[in-house]
């Protein structure tokens, strides 16, 4: 693939245009917080039907559910747009062009569709999709995916303490996640936690991992207020606390301890590499913004009489960037051609593009703010947000550090 499609095109134009109306004039108070960003989303799902083609999408998965087709129940819907590999560029061009003006809602909007929807879709029961999917699917309803802890952070799973423990058909929950992507405002949050089955000399770091789904106002969940944060300010970004949580077996994922396809580790990995290639088409829309604006500024900012674009160091500069949008776009264009041939990315790969992608944004972003010198670093300017927002980048999904070792570990077989 050597280009985006004709379709890919189309709604790239028109999701430009939706973005200069409806987002662009609004970001100082979304970055403020005087405005939320999902009522936004809403409107660009009711304007671009997004959300009648994802209800329809599910209902078909549902009905062969209903049906008997188990194997519909093990994967969701091929993404936002409610359609299959085909369909795998017109999201990305959607991330993209959001994240060149205000990542942040983008970032609530993937933790909801690509992470919590996922996975209810491929481990819930058809009751429990049934249950939490319809209003999720097209973001009626905001959905939270919460794994990270204090004390746990790139070390998931073996540093979490957040526990469950047995209570006649149900469980009680105890714990504290930290750094949830919609945690403060989230009507339906994923959760993760050990099984602690009262073996003093069992080892923490060994316990089952299962899965829960918790509804907003539950009696002792509490959802903070937003954390502040260096960049993605749209983004309202929480703790959550559970003290003696009672939920029903309903709420366990699957409904079984012993879910043949593993417990909450394998949840949790099988979005893994979903997340990380979203930080791809993240990282093209930082960069893609950032080169327009300091191409802009190049041809209209004079020094000593001539303008900046005809100084070689300029130049340079923004022939790097040129670079940079050229890979991290034929990076997404070998997900996009990986999906439409049915040979999913593998974990190393995303790892891969997630680890090169993102530090290429940041460098972009931190070589814009040069560019523009003391305007750089003005708010009103742009590049100062663009070049926040890319850093979180390089920690999203995964430090970049850890995409490393996911690199390594799959170039020597382990």
């Amino acid at each position: 693939m050597l280009e985006w499609s004709d379709v890919d095109v189309a709604v790239r134009d028109a999701v430009r245009d939706f973005v200069d109306e409806e987002i662009r004039p609004h970001v100082d108070d979304l970055e403020s917080g005087d405005m939320a960003p999902y009522p936004i989303i809403r409107k660009l799902f009711a304007t671009f039907g997004i959300d009648t083609m994802a209800k329809e999408s599910l209902e078909r998965r549902l009905a062969k559910m209903r049906d008997g087709d188990r194997a519909s129940g093990g994967s969701s819907s091929g993404g936002m747009f409610g359609g299959g590999g085909d369909q795998a560029g017109m999201g990305f061009v959607l991330v993209s062009e959001l994240c060149r003006v205000c990542m942040g809602v983008v970032t609530g909007m993937g933790v909801s569709l690509g992470l919590t929807v996922p996975t209810i879709a491929s481990r819930g029961t058809l009751a429990q999709q049934e249950r939490w999917l319809p209003e999720l699917v097209t973001y009626e309803k905001v959905g939270a995916w919460a794994i990270t802890e204090p004390d746990s952070g790139s070390d998931a799973f073996g540093g979490m303490k957040s526990y469950v423990v047995r209570d006649g058909d149900g469980y009680v929950l105890n714990g504290q996640k930290t750094f949830i992507t919609n945690g403060p405002d989230a009507d339906v949050t994923v959760v993760y936690a050990k099984l602690d089955e009262g073996d003093p000399t069992a080892s923490k770091r060994d316990r089952k991992v299962l899965t829960f789904v918790l509804d907003k106002g539950m009696k002792g969940f509490v959802q903070s207020k937003p954390l502040r944060k260096m960049g993605i300010h749209s983004s309202r970004t929480g703790e959550l606390f559970f003290d003696d949580v009672r939920l029903g077996r309903d709420r366990l994922l699957g409904e079984t301890e012993d879910d043949e396809r593993g417990d909450g580790r394998d949840s949790a990995r099988s979005n893994f590499s979903a997340e990380r290639i979203g930080v791809a088409a993240m990282a093209l829309g930082v960069i893609e913004e950032c080169l327009r604006l300091c191409v802009e500024h190049a041809k209209t900012r004079t020094l000593w009489g001539r303008e900046i674009g005809r100084f070689q160091l300029i130049q340079l500069k923004l022939a790097s960037m040129e670079v940079a949008r050229m890979n991290v776009r034929n990076m997404l264009f070998r997900v996009i051609e990986a999906a439409q041939a049915g040979h999913p990315i593998t974990l190393a790969e995303a790892s891969a593009m997630k680890w090169y992608c993102s530090q290429a944004a940041t460098d972009v972003a931190m070589e814009a703010v040069q560019l523009f010198g003391g305007n750089g670093y003005m708010t009103e300017y742009r590049v100062e947000q663009l070049a926040r927002d890319a850093k979180s980048l390089m920690i999203y999904a995964g430090s970049n550090e850890v995409q490393i070792t996911h690199v390594a570990r799959g170039l020597l077989g382990d």
